[in-house]
């Protein structure tokens, strides 16, 4: 079904639940929520206002819980764990996997959390255990221990009868992975090799020794890179001694690239990526004001600019209305070769070896740019206020302009990466602040120069 085919249905959905729950039928509600897969669920609650979430959450069936707990966003489950006791926490988390309930179980307090883990058998808590040990951004934090082991030396009908001994294999098993004695990673062994080879070949003979395993420490953005150039469905997570301690699979990864994603959209307006859309007016007003106060500050900047030009200013009122003109170009210009940047270090292509290459190309499209686009606005305003002189000026100022833009935009991300800020929160004020003062400062200093 199309993606716009799904999100009218879901919309539907909500809209038919909101109807159920305004005329008081729960049955109803119940009978349509028990009718839904967990993730449409978790939409139609994300979809809703506060107070109904809570009525919804209400109606669900305690069984169910645990299926639609996970797709939930960090925000809302964390909105949701505050109301929960210890036994109820443990019962959500109760069946899922330990990456899952290591997510969950990270959002609590300190206390909440080992009494969560004390709740657990010994087997489910050494495995939430493991994971826990990772922060949540690294190939650790993401992984699951359920991986399927066997040693180099076993015969093809022996895997064979291993793995029928199985009631179920681990959702997303593509491939066995081969350990020696002390655990240690050693290749994988394809589910496809195993039902087409002989059964009287060893494990050692048909196994893949030409994938490197992920270091439990690797960030999870480096996970999502290695899973998207290579096409991987699960990969091996080693210690720093080879040890196995479990597998990342592909639905893990495209949580990352979804959040990263999120991540780089909302920053780009100062919001958090777990930023609730129907989040309570008290708690959305304070994140906003602090991200308008940082632009009210560079605002203030670019009108100190202006200020210093106020005599020109008075004098040829032209310079007033072409102004916007050439911040506005240059915003535009720094924003493009910004994003250009921001998304080549989100893939990993931008490095010392490459970054100079990046910023000449950078300069010289921002030149041509300028040139090409300087002469239209110049004949515009030369046209327009019958002044030839303005329109060298005003095409000066943007040339000035446009390539400074293209220069700030490569740069600036470079430089926040080094002092370890993110470039996509912090990258797109700096450089409005950069074509503002840049932009006001030429075109209002070649008038000055020129009028004056």
């Amino acid at each position: 079904m199309p993606a716009t085919a799904d999100n009218n249905q879901q919309l539907a959905h909500l809209d038919d639940l909101v109807q159920a729950l305004e005329n008081g039928t729960s049955i109803q509600v119940l009978r349509m929520l028990n009718g839904l897969p967990p993730p449409d669920v978790a939409h139609v609650i994300e979809s809703s206002p506060p107070k109904t979430r809570a009525v919804i959450w209400r109606l669900i069936d305690i069984e169910r819980e645990s299926e639609i707990f996970p797709y939930l966003s960090d925000e809302i489950q964390s909105q949701f764990l505050r109301n929960m006791d210890t036994e109820e926490v443990a019962t959500i988390t109760g069946g899922l996997e330990p990456d899952d309930i290591a997510d969950i179980l990270q959002q609590l307090p300190d206390r909440v959390l080992r009494e969560v883990l004390q709740l657990m058998d010994q087997q489910d808590r050494q495995r939430v255990e493991h994971v826990l040990a990772y922060p949540e951004d690294t190939a650790g934090g993401m992984m699951n221990t359920d991986a399927i082991t066997v040693r180099p030396e076993t015969p093809m009908d022996v895997v064979l009868r291993y793995l029928r001994w199985h009631e179920e294999l681990p959702e997303m098993t593509d491939n066995l992975i081969v350990v020696n004695r002390r655990d240690q990673y050693i290749g994988l062994l394809s589910l496809r090799k195993i039902l087409v080879s002989d059964p009287s070949v060893t494990v050692r003979e048909i196994m893949d020794t030409e994938l490197d395993p992920i270091p439990a420490t690797m960030d999870d953005g480096q996970v999502a890179q290695l899973f998207e150039r290579n096409d991987w469905v699960s990969a091996p997570v080693v210690d720093a001694n080879g040890k196995l301690l479990g597998r990342i699979t592909i639905d893990d990864v495209v949580d990352v690239i979804r959040e990263d994603a999120d991540h780089s959209l909302m920053s780009m307006a100062g919001l958090d990526e777990d930023e609730d859309t129907f989040a309570p007016i008290l708690k959305t007003a304070p994140r906003r004001a602090i991200w308008l106060g940082i632009n009210l500050l560079t605002a203030f900047l670019a009108s100190a600019v202006i200020n210093v030009f106020e005599g020109t200013i008075e004098k040829v009122v032209a310079l007033a209305i072409l102004m916007p003109i050439v911040a506005s170009m240059g915003g535009i210009a720094g924003t493009q070769t910004l994003t250009v940047v921001i998304r080549g270090m989100a893939l990993g292509q931008i490095g010392s070896n490459n970054t100079g290459w990046l910023i000449s190309k950078e300069l010289m499209v921002g030149a041509i740019n300028g040139l090409a686009w300087s002469l239209v606005v110049a004949f515009a305003a030369a046209m327009w206020f019958d002044d030839s002189m303005l329109g060298v000026i005003i095409a000066s100022a943007m040339i000035i302009n446009l390539i400074t833009a293209a220069f700030a935009g490569a740069i600036i991300p470079l430089a926040l990466r080094k002092m370890k800020i993110d470039p996509a929160l912090a990258g797109g004020v700096v450089l409005t602040t950069v074509t503002d003062v840049v932009g006001f400062m030429s075109f209002l200093g070649l008038a000055t120069w020129f009028y004056m």
